[in-house]
């Protein structure tokens, strides 16, 4: 589904994504851990198109993407829950939804899926109020919901978890894993703590210094002493 083969990418003179290859598969969640400060969010950034990679090629849904701006990347079926959330705090719920759906036309633009209260019951009692009145956690489902509204075939999560309580991450958790179990999407999910990234990986990668230097089966991370890359 996604292809990222050899890509580079710089800031200036500094070299921050190193010759960086994987796939993500269909029906998937394709975790990447690493500590702060390794390359993680520039990757997703150049996969979404906000930030330009100098060689190498991106590949999504067997068309080459690598120099699409990132509403054609959007249009093509990708969605992307940047960290932090940047939600539209002065927008209510229902208006952050409906700015989720703008790719789409006539109706299908204009009513949101009750899939999405579904898997986010919270979002449907809070529809009418402001996103900034929401908690962490609820802005985080926000935004998950967001993504999801536009029917995408890649979900990319970047550290979904940060300044989350617990028993949001166990929803989010669940939401996850039934998108992925349902066939029809791949999930690339960023995360820097090892528990919840090991409970989702189907198959996952650890970046350092801007390279992928391990990768496997989600099933095999303790076998490859995975923890000692990440933080616990």
């Amino acid at each position: 589904m996604l292809n990222v083969n050899a890509i580079n990418q710089y800031y200036g003179g500094s070299h921050i994504l190193r010759d960086v290859s994987f796939t993500a598969p269909m029906g998937a969640c394709t975790v990447l851990l690493g500590r702060n400060g390794v390359g993680k969010t520039t990757l997703l950034r150049a996969i979404m198109g906000v930030v330009p990679v100098r060689t190498g090629s991106i590949t999504f849904d067997s068309q080459e993407v690598t120099n699409l701006p990132s509403n054609a990347r959007v249009a093509r079926g990708m969605a992307y829950v940047p960290q932090g959330r940047e939600i539209f705090a002065r927008l209510t719920v229902e208006e952050n939804l409906l700015m989720g759906m703008a790719i789409k036309r006539g109706r299908d633009a204009r009513v949101i899926p009750p899939k999405v209260y579904d898997m986010f019951p919270v979002l449907k009692q809070m529809l009418h109020r402001r996103g900034g009145d929401l908690s962490g956690g609820q802005q985080q489902q926000l935004a998950i919901a967001r993504a999801l509204v536009s029917d995408p075939k890649l979900l990319i999560l970047d550290e979904p978890t940060e300044g989350i309580q617990p028993s949001i991450i166990k929803d989010i958790e669940r939401v996850i894993r039934m998108l992925a179990e349902s066939g029809d999407m791949a999930i690339l999910l960023v995360e820097q703590y090892y528990d919840f990234g090991q409970a989702l990986a189907d198959y996952y990668m650890v970046m350092s210094r801007g390279q992928i230097v391990k990768q496997g089966l989600g099933e095999d991370m303790e076998r490859d002493n995975i923890r000692d890359f990440v933080a616990l």
